[in-house]
């Protein structure tokens, strides 16, 4: 950050602390804001030839603006992550311009660049089912074969995101049949837990080495800290790799699969979107193109052209 302005870079960290404090955002989150904006600073401070005090924010134009977003796609940039950046960038010039009283009108006026949005990839049924399996068979000590398919099973039977499982304390279990579960942006929503994910986390939990308190985390690693979100990505990839699965079924591909298995099975999309904690329904609808999909392809082989 040496080439920004103290003023620009006080004022960057002012508004990280802002962001910290509102406990909205994850670390991971607040770390991608900094790089992002940072990047931005710097790209502005090099275009406009010199430091880039607080009143030049309101000299920014449109011109500028494209001249960065060009800047960043030529060094690679994604069109996704482009815009995710313009939305760092955007944010921290509005809190910005409010503390400070100027018009960046230029800045928060730049349209996001357009890119497809990926579809979910889900696992069949049957290869979900066989995943959560073959899991079991990739360590050969009984009571972290019986975590990873506790954390596993979390994933596919409830539809949790992997920081949710692994969040998880020690004041979870034995798990009821309904968990309350604080996801992104702090926002709480209540999941029923299948009887197969109960069962599987009590098995965990009986063998497990480690004292499980209420205020430690539920999955421990093998030294007895909390379980690591990498160690079941490494699981998750042995496992497909030993399956013959493509490299999209990760841990996070669980969940896909049970959003898409409940629309199959006739759930109401309204319904699923609360259980995934989605704020959105449009995040949710994603969804429906794999179902229409799978129907698509199943009425092809009804129907086959002549």
């Amino acid at each position: 950050m040496t080439q920004i302005s103290p003023a620009a870079r006080d004022a960057l960290e002012n508004w990280l602390k802002h962001q910290k404090s509102l406990s909205t955002s994850s670390d991971n989150t607040i770390t991608a804001y900094r790089t992002d904006v940072v990047a931005f600073l710097t790209f502005m401070t090099g275009h406009k030839g010199g430091p880039l005090g607080i009143s030049a924010f309101s000299t920014i134009k449109i011109s500028d603006m494209r001249a960065w977003m060009a800047h960043e796609r030529g060094r690679g940039i994604s069109a996704r992550s482009l815009a995710r950046m313009l939305s760092a960038v955007k944010s921290f010039v509005r809190w910005l311009a409010e503390r400070e009283g100027f018009g960046p009108t230029a800045i928060l006026a730049t349209r996001s660049p357009r890119f497809q949005k990926k579809l979910p990839r889900p696992l069949a049924k049957d290869a979900a089912k066989t995943l959560i399996e073959t899991v079991e068979l990739q360590s050969m000590i009984p009571w972290v074969a019986a975590r990873d398919v506790a954390v596993v099973t979390l994933l596919y039977g409830c539809g949790l995101r992997i920081s949710e499982a692994l969040g998880l304390t020690g004041r979870d279990v034995p798990l009821s049949e309904s968990l309350r579960i604080i996801g992104k942006g702090g926002k709480e929503r209540v999941v029923p837990v299948i009887g197969a994910a109960r069962d599987a986390v009590q098995a965990y939990v009986d063998i497990c080495p480690h004292p499980i308190t209420p205020d430690t985390a539920l999955f421990k690693g093998v030294r007895g800290g909390a379980l690591s979100p990498r160690l079941i990505q490494k699981v998750m990839q042995q496992t497909r790799l030993q399956l013959g699965l493509p490299a999209t079924a990760t841990p996070h591909a669980m969940r896909h699969s049970f959003a898409t298995h409940l629309l199959t099975a006739g759930g109401d999309l309204r319904a699923i979107q609360e259980l995934l904690g989605h704020a959105s329904l449009s995040t949710t609808q994603a969804y429906t193109a794999v179902d229409t999909a799978h129907l698509m392809e199943v009425y092809e082989k009804a129907h086959p052209k002549a």
